[in-house]
């Protein structure tokens, strides 16, 4: 009944919390596949920065190339910003080379001199062009990076370049999505313009003006087809980043180069021309992965070879769904774990799985994958935690509740018979036949002296008889199955028969005798000089077995053995000797009385008729000499 109760409480805590993880994990995969913000994304963050970390710098594909307006080129225009007719110098230098497209991360707001906005618009006509828009949001900075499975991100107020330049090149939004720490982590390829629009990402423009195509839009899918291939997207049309190393991965020249006439045409030809401030004092710049600042261009040249190499992070709905799985699945698993017998083990293989599914994540990333740490953890650890702290508390009361009933069984049943009994609750409910040593002992007078000494005096007497009997047999390994007032059944050969158990029988025998012999003469004189030990013992065949109602029962030995070792101590009380014990048990144990320590009148066995059985048996009497 205790392991039965203790299962069932074991099985509803797992189910309930087996429940409870699914339903957590359920509930947050919800709202991730919806993008929406959670406490958790600063978390997915900082572990996407671990496996960035991790997996360290790699080379940045050819086909994008910064021309960095860096504090060289300042210096050389004399001015910063630099002068229209500066740029447009630059511009032409750079068209001179054959580029793939002139993207040019510089806002084109304000009017200049007019001969040199003349002359830069004239500049982006002679290639293809693009040039940045810039955005303003309702909150501060960019759009969310964490996108919703929503409309696409409406600025406030975009920051259109002069009509000129307009008309001149294709214009692009250059705002990318930051997450809390100021990262970029998307660049949105789409914004919603107002008035039924959609305003194209200056990392989208430059992709498709190189490659002399229009984006078209899978809805279906979600992602983006240019140039015949299918680019996966985030929520909202937003593109992982998915950054090359510390700032200078992507190639970068200074256009000072482009001024001074020294541009080798090589570095340019057939790439992307990203043309922007790489000088810190411009203050463009971001935190990345990798560095505490990178220049603004560097971050969209980055996106734009991220779309053109198909290597940007992919995040799409089919990610989305594996991470809101795994939430809802981690969880289940860990607390399945968990519930095996041994805690130890289970702890271990949960926090295995939880590695093994952790290191799955970052082979997923190796592999351009952006699979959520931080929404599985969540979903998982707390419901674990809990979990183990609740079955721990289970299995310590459990263990307080089997620790007390065992005490209580330990005061009823024998103390060789409570560990069989716990490992094995139907120990002997078939009988056992089998060889056993029987030692039956008592008092002889004792009857007298309980009416001299009252029932208080009564009762410490048999205390301590009691206890000395325990202890001789317990030293011997026998088992006290019965006490019988001032007596007592030792059986050995319980809980199982072994080939000595006549010798320690016998040693049992003498060593009752001893310690109830000293017992008795340190009782006050009303007891001492009556009372005497009496032991009779046999050894054959009994059936060990249950006896009692089927919910109140004791273990015990029947046969005719348990007949003959009771009948023993009558034989004693007629010879006037305070031990008899059976041929058959000397025998079996090939001890003799002087082995033992003890003597008698004579060692001789001598057969002895006993009441109530047909045959007799042989019998020895022994005392101290």
């Amino acid at each position: 009944m205790i392991a039965a109760g203790r299962f069932r409480a074991a099985a509803t805590l797992t189910l309930l919390f087996v429940v409870l993880g699914a339903a957590s994990g359920t509930f947050l995969g919800a709202r991730h596949i919806a993008g929406l913000a959670s406490p958790l994304d600063r978390l997915e963050m900082l572990s996407l920065d671990w496996r960035y970390l991790l997996a360290g710098s790699r080379a940045a594909p050819r086909g994008v190339v910064i021309v960095a307006i860096d504090d060289a080129t300042i210096k050389r225009a004399g001015s910063f910003p630099l002068p229209r007719g500066v740029l447009a110098r630059i511009v032409r230098a750079l068209a001179a080379a054959d580029p793939q497209v002139v993207a040019v991360d510089i806002l084109l707001v304000d009017a200049g001199a007019p001969q040199q906005d003349a002359e830069l618009a004239a500049a982006l006509r002679s290639t293809k062009s693009v040039i940045a828009a810039g955005a303003s949001f309702e909150a501060e900075g960019a759009p969310a990076a964490a996108p919703s499975d929503g409309p696409l991100p409406r600025p406030r107020r975009i920051l259109w370049p002069r009509e000129e330049f307009a008309r001149s090149a294709q214009v692009g939004i250059t705002n990318v999505s930051t997450d809390r720490s100021g990262v970029p982590r998307y660049a949105p390829l789409l914004f919603d313009g107002g008035g039924g629009t959609v305003v194209r990402s200056f990392v989208l423009a430059a992709a498709a003006v190189a490659q002399s195509t229009e984006p078209v839009l899978s809805k279906r899918e979600r992602a983006l087809r240019l140039g015949g291939r299918l680019v996966d997207t985030d929520l909202g049309y937003n593109l992982p980043l998915h950054y090359y190393g510390p700032r200078g991965r992507v190639q970068t020249i200074s256009a000072l180069w482009a001024l001074d006439g020294d541009l080798d045409a090589e570095d340019v030809r057939g790439q992307v021309v990203v043309l922007g401030f790489g000088a810190m004092t411009a203050g463009d710049s971001f935190a990345t992965p990798f560095d505490r600042t990178m220049p603004g261009v560097e971050v969209l040249a980055t996106g734009i070879s991220n779309l053109l190499a198909g290597d940007a992070l992919i995040r799409d709905d089919a990610t989305r769904r594996i991470d809101a799985a795994a939430a809802v699945l981690l969880p289940i698993g860990m607390v399945l774990l968990l519930a095996a017998r041994r805690i130890p083990l289970g702890a271990a293989l949960a926090l295995l799985l939880f590695a093994l599914w952790a290191a799955a994540v970052h082979l997923a990333f190796l592999r351009g994958y952006w699979l959520s740490f931080a929404l599985p953890a969540a979903a998982s650890l707390p419901i674990a935690a809990a979990y183990g702290v609740a079955r721990l508390s289970l299995e310590q009361r459990a263990a307080g509740r089997l620790r007390a009933e065992g005490d209580a069984l330990r005061r009823f049943q024998p103390p060789g018979l409570v560990a069989r009994l716990a490992r094995d609750p139907r120990f002997l409910a078939t009988p056992v036949a089998q060889q056993a040593g029987i030692v039956f002992v008592d008092l002889s007078a004792f009857t007298g002296v309980t009416e001299a000494l009252g029932p208080a005096w009564t009762q410490e007497l048999l205390a301590a008889l009691h206890g000395r009997i325990e202890e001789a047999a317990t030293a011997q390994q026998g088992v006290v199955v019965n006490y019988m007032g001032d007596g007592a059944m030792i059986v050995f050969g319980l809980p199982a028969a072994r080939p000595d158990d006549a010798s320690r029988a016998l040693r049992a025998v003498a060593r009752l005798y001893d310690s109830l012999t000293h017992w008795i003469a340190d009782l006050p004189p009303v007891a001492r000089d009556r009372l005497r030990p009496r032991i009779g013992a046999h050894f054959g065949p009994v059936v060990l077995s249950r006896l009692g109602a089927a919910d109140h029962q004791h273990i015990t030995a029947t046969g005719d053995t348990v007949n003959v070792a009771n009948r023993l101590l009558e034989v004693a009380k007629e010879r006037h000797a305070p031990i008899a014990v059976s041929e058959n048990l000397v025998a079996a144990a090939a001890l003799g009385a002087t082995d033992l320590g003890l003597a008698a009148p004579s060692d001789r066995a001598t057969d002895v008729a006993i009441r109530g059985r047909a045959q007799t048996v042989t019998v020895r009497l022994w005392g101290r000499s």
